[in-house]
């Protein structure tokens, strides 16, 4: 059974930094694309970014210079670094793997799903 588990959602002051971690079981993802989305209260999920099994990277416009994404395909982990944290940036980030080996922005294209983690930015 395949299972993604994030961590290190908290509270945080603005401005601030976060690191989260995505840890996948189950089976190895190496070979394939992994992600972060973030769903705000009242908003529908987003994507956040991704990274393709050769460590191209896409981000959203929102997030682009301030939360690089890495992966350690030893570990079967990815992160995001989080940085320059703001009060929009306020969600549950949920991390998600995919069967194809290139990222894409779109939800369809993750076939597994994290529980989410929580990230409060407060001023």
């Amino acid at each position: 059974q395949v299972q993604l588990v994030e961590s290190g959602g908290r509270l945080v002051q603005a401005g601030g930094s976060l690191r989260l971690s995505c840890a996948a079981s189950g089976r190895t993802f190496r070979r394939n694309a992994m992600g972060w989305f973030r769903q705000a209260p009242g908003k529908e999920r987003e994507f956040v970014a991704a990274i393709s099994w050769n460590g191209d990277t896409g981000y959203a416009d929102s997030v682009k210079g301030r939360f690089p994404i890495y992966r350690d395909n030893a570990k079967n982990t990815v992160s995001l670094q989080m940085n320059s944290l703001k009060l929009e940036d306020t969600a549950v980030y949920y991390c998600a793997a995919a069967n194809e080996a290139t990222w894409a922005t779109e939800e369809g294209w993750y076939d597994y799903w994290g529980q989410g983690t929580q990230v409060t930015v407060s001023s």
